[in-house]
């Protein structure tokens, strides 16, 4: 399971070095593709094939299942972790998460999400005070 916030630099070549407490989980080789919300989302090989199975399953007769299949599929690349613990995060990849030179990095259960600094302040602060409400408004999961 991945948790946690980091705070991380890219280079001028869009490297970005992964925290190191998710290396191990995500192995040399992982998958990152577009995500929501303007991010990126990063999955083990092993959660990827199960997230292409899922998808798969999907009618292509609807309209809205195809063209998340495009979008999703048409984003991810494996990516490889080189020996100083960085990833190469592809110039498509890149402008569409809106990434400059900061990053954070986001543990989610099953994935990893890469976000522009800026944009997960954002998003934090905007969702910071909805966080009670979202709750209250989603299934009792005996938290």
């Amino acid at each position: 399971m991945f948790m946690g916030e980091f705070q991380h630099q890219l280079d001028a070549k869009g490297r970005m070095i992964v925290p190191a407490k998710f290396r191990e989980q995500l192995t040399e080789h992982f998958v990152i593709t577009r995500g929501l919300d303007k991010c990126l989302f990063g999955y083990t090989l092993d959660e990827w094939a199960i997230i292409e199975e899922k998808l798969k399953a999907l009618p292509l007769t609807k309209k809205d299942a195809r063209k998340f299949m495009r979008m999703f599929f048409s984003g991810a690349v494996e990516v490889e972790v080189d020996k100083q613990g960085r990833i190469n995060i592809p110039k498509h990849l890149m402008e569409y998460a809106g990434l400059s030179k900061e990053a954070t990095v986001v543990g989610v259960s099953s994935r990893i999400e890469i976000w522009d600094r800026a944009q997960w302040h954002q998003f934090y602060e905007a969702t910071e005070d909805e966080f009670e409400t979202i709750a209250e408004d989603l299934i009792d999961f005996d938290l």
